[in-house]
């Protein structure tokens, strides 16, 4: 956390309280949407944050790169340390459980895709919504 105190300082921000509550909550739950954030930090014992809170300082965090989003369904977006990227969000949509795949496995659609049309797609930002293997049976 003292790199990120240090990134922030450069861009001329600070480690705030509120900002290292907010990225302890996405450090520990792995993947979260703003809500939930809210809903963590309110219950860690210190002062409740305002969703506004939230939400800037997870574009503070985003934008220096610690922490990426991804929409795992039509609501609101899902925080996860970016670190944590290179993945496919896999959804399902009987019971809601997310599972990961290697971005590796898309790497013949994104091929595709950009020989098709020239867009490079970013799959590490989207999920895909199927069925589970319990789901499935």
């Amino acid at each position: 956390m003292q790199d990120v105190g240090e990134q922030l300082r450069a861009q001329g921000l600070r480690m705030t309280s509120q900002r290292r509550r907010v990225l302890d909550v996405v450090t520990r739950e792995g993947h979260v949407t703003p809500d939930r954030v809210v809903a963590l930090v309110a219950a860690d014992g210190g002062q409740p944050l305002a969703a506004s809170t939230v939400y800037r300082s997870l574009e503070a965090l985003e934008s220096l790169g610690v922490v990426a989003h991804t929409h795992l369904d039509h609501r609101a977006p899902s925080y996860h340390l970016a670190d944590h990227a290179g993945h496919v969000h896999l959804v399902c949509r009987r019971c809601g459980r997310v599972e990961e795949c290697p971005e590796a496995f898309a790497t013949e659609f994104v091929g595709n895709v950009l020989a098709a049309s020239g867009f490079v797609a970013d799959v590490t930002h989207m999920a895909v919504h199927g069925e589970c293997a319990e789901c499935s049976r």
